[in-house]
């Protein structure tokens, strides 16, 4: 995931960083491993792409041994959890439909176009792209992402574009992609009552798509 400068206010920005690992970080990577885990076909080789440290894409490895996970980061970590390589943010360094899934987390909203990563994701796979990402249909849905984005993210230096889509958008990319949804569900629960009042609601979603045809 792309970085910024160093970040401004560092003791402000450590204090948001503590607070969110405490109280958000934790279950949501739990419930996003789970339900992302419960997607992926048996026995498939599977890209995270921008896998940032490996964390979901470990603990996904664990509940699911009969898959082999790999990621791609713009700068991958030393300490990532899985094996990564770089790439640069816009074409994967695959050949087509080298792997059986592709699976992008909360990614495609950090970058500029989101059919440019999206349709290289789709040219990389042979069969499926796991995506979970934003929906925003209205100013209130745009402000409360741009918030949860600078809360989650600010803090470790991330680039934030907030190119937030409605869900007629983002039909409109799978189409462009020549990806067709298999499932397309809001139904995940990564925050508590209440806060799942706010943050919650319909702003987040999970899609398996499946390719039509061959790009």
């Amino acid at each position: 995931m792309p970085t910024s400068d160093s970040p401004q206010h560092p003791f402000l920005l450590n204090a948001i960083k503590r607070t969110h690992q405490a109280l958000i970080h934790a279950r949501r990577v739990r419930v996003l491993a789970q339900a992302l885990a419960a997607q992926i076909p048996q026995d498939a080789s599977v890209l995270d792409i921008g896998c940032g440290d490996g964390t979901i894409a470990a603990l996904i490895a664990q509940q699911r041994s009969d898959i082999s996970i790999k990621g791609v980061e713009l700068l991958p970590r030393p300490d990532c959890q899985i094996p990564c390589q770089p790439f640069d943010g816009s074409t994967l360094p695959f050949p087509d439909n080298s792997v059986d899934l592709c699976m992008l987390v909360d990614v495609l909203h950090h970058t500029t176009d989101v059919n440019i990563l999206l349709r290289d994701a789709a040219r990389v796979s042979r069969a499926y792209v796991l995506l979970k990402d934003h929906l925003s249909e209205n100013p209130f849905d745009h402000a409360t992402l741009r918030l949860m984005d600078w809360v989650g993210n600010r803090p470790h230096g991330v680039i934030l574009p907030y190119n937030y889509q409605s869900r007629a958008q983002w039909t409109a990319h799978f189409a462009a992609a020549n990806l067709q949804p298999v499932v397309f569900t809001t139904a995940i629960p990564l925050y508590p009552a209440p806060a799942s009042l706010l943050v919650g609601r319909n702003l987040h979603f999970l899609a398996l798509l499946q390719k039509s045809q061959p790009l």
